[in-house]
């Protein structure tokens, strides 16, 4: 089951095109979860859609959890140690666009960082690590975005800002069902700017993998149904390449992983007075 949101409302996605959800189920998608999975089974009426009109399929999350430093790679490259306990920081609901926009780019150095997302469908609190991919129901590809200077600003540095400008969280195209993937542990993500492969690398070699995440997180915060964890990145961000690389309003950003997705991303930047 691909569950997307489009032009406003939820769809389920098939090879055929879309097919709207009634709103019976949509209201409560993720209380009405197992009953959107039966539905889905027999569900007809697909039409043509475009793309571009989709949208974040989870619209207003009301949390959004991101770690930091959790592929090895990444965190030699990062010139850092590897961490004993997840990294973790937030971005804010604002930041979230669609899989296929055009998006701003602030004054600074924008920089990509793929990431497998985890949806949290259930309530949980003080899950342990063996039932860590209980509340989790989908996965879905994102892009944490980051500009780097206002990141990286003061002693200690401060993540979250930099990395929710309006913009800076796509995720999508869809919520895919765990029952969709064969392996969720081990899934290939693969990042290219201009056709230029940047990021190459499996969730398998996460340092922290998600039930790992889920059951951390969950001893701090009640886990909510919609809530969003960005999982980490794997080495080859743009900050860390000699020279370093950023992006401009003329790249194209392609960002997949297998058996859940794929976005694009174009970029421009407004003419200054």
């Amino acid at each position: 089951m691909r569950i997307a949101h489009l032009a406003g409302r939820p769809v389920l996605l098939t090879p055929e095109g879309a097919i709207d959800i009634p709103a019976s189920l949509g209201a409560g998608l993720f209380a009405r979860w197992d009953d959107l999975r039966r539905w889905s089974a027999a569900a007809t009426g697909a039409r043509p859609y475009d793309e571009s009109e989709l949208e974040p399929p989870v619209p207003a999350p009301r949390q959004i959890f991101a770690v930091a430093l959790n592929y090895r790679p990444h965190t030699v490259e990062a010139g850092y140690e590897e961490p004993e306990v997840p990294l973790v920081f937030a971005k804010f609901a604002t930041c979230l666009t669609g899989p296929n926009t055009t998006i701003t780019l602030p004054p600074g150095h924008v920089d990509w960082e793929l990431e497998l997302v985890a949806v949290i469908g259930r309530e949980a609190h003080q899950v342990p690590v063996e039932k860590g991919w209980d509340p989790v129901v989908a996965l879905t590809v994102g892009q944490d975005l980051s500009e780097r200077i206002s990141q990286l600003a003061g002693r200690p540095a401060q993540f979250s800002l930099g990395k929710s400008y309006p913009g800076f969280g796509p995720v999508g195209p869809a919520l895919v069902s765990l029952d969709e993937i064969d392996d969720p542990d081990d899934l290939e993500l693969t990042c290219e700017l201009n056709g230029e492969t940047v990021q190459h690398d499996r969730t398998a070699n996460m340092i922290f993998p998600i039930p790992r995440l889920v059951a951390h997180l969950s001893q701090f915060c009640t886990l909510l149904p919609g809530d969003l964890i960005f999982t980490g990145t794997p080495a080859g961000v743009g900050n860390r390449r000699v020279p370093q690389r950023f992006l401009t309003p003329e790249d194209e950003l392609v960002s997949r992983i297998g058996g859940v997705g794929e976005m694009r991303h174009r970029f421009w930047r407004p003419r200054t007075p």
